[in-house]
């Protein structure tokens, strides 16, 4: 899969992180034959949706006070999927949003998303 240098790096993130699972999801309308988004979970939870066609985007699972101030700060950061927009928000991998605080936001959606899951599985992710 061709990918733009900023998604690349996000998805082989995502992909290092315990557990994490990414899955294609959308029909490939294209000749490239890539899938619309990745669909990334842990345990069975979405932490992430990468959009991996033309208008390459990342989906996260935010604090909803940080996501507020996320909106304010960067024009970037906003909302456009059918997720709660309180506790979701998407970025423009080539916006004002530095790819290191991008990255930091990977980081913490994941760690959300892990915090709530229960003791076994937990216990079961600690064990890969």
């Amino acid at each position: 899969m061709d990918l733009k240098p900023k998604t690349a790096s996000l998805k082989a993130m995502l992909d290092a992180m315990p557990g994490a699972v990414a899955e294609p999801m959308g029909p490939a309308r294209s000749k490239s034959g890539r899938p619309l988004v990745l669909l990334f979970k842990v345990m069975g939870k979405m932490f992430a949706i990468l959009g991996v066609r033309e208008d390459e985007n990342v989906i996260l699972k935010a604090d909803p006070v940080l996501a507020e101030v996320l909106r304010e700060q960067y024009a970037g950061v906003g909302h456009r999927s059918h997720l709660d927009r309180r506790f979701w928000i998407a970025v423009d991998l080539d916006s004002d949003v530095p790819m290191d605080e991008i990255e930091r936001l990977a980081a913490a959606s994941y760690d959300l998303v892990r915090a709530g899951l229960t003791r076994r599985q937990q216990a079961e992710l600690a064990a890969l």
